[in-house]
């Protein structure tokens, strides 16, 4: 089967399936494309924030999820934590420079799934 020419090729990598069983970049993109893993990313895009302005922008999230995603984002390199000793205790988030890296290819799909989302959901 041959891919139309507007087609976007996929890496030789890729030449044996796309994302072998057991391939770490399944691990990541299950993380990076979770709904929850795309808006706090792509709300930290726009800079650092404190954990209730991502719990507020991130409606419907409940903390339990948005700790777990937090910390699922740190440990891949993604989001950085600054904990401050101060009282009350405060802890704002950032991207890494991969964070950023990967929110400027994110923030295109969203894009186009925001402006699409009506017509295919709603087929208008």
């Amino acid at each position: 089967m041959e891919a139309p020419a507007h087609a976007a090729p996929l890496p030789q990598a890729f030449a044996d399936g796309v994302f072998p069983s057991g391939c770490p970049s399944r691990t990541l993109l299950d993380h990076i494309t979770s709904k929850w893993g795309v808006l706090i990313l792509l709300s930290l895009s726009e800079g650092e924030q404190r954990w209730s302005d991502l719990r507020r922008r991130a409606e419907g999230i409940s903390e339990k999820m948005l700790a777990q995603t937090l910390k699922t984002l740190e440990r891949d390199g993604l989001v950085s934590r600054k904990a401050q000793a101060v009282i009350p205790p405060r802890v704002d988030y950032s991207l890494t420079d991969r964070g950023y890296e990967l929110s400027t290819l994110l923030v295109p799909l969203v894009a186009w799934a925001f402006e699409n989302a009506d017509e295919i959901i709603n087929g208008k």
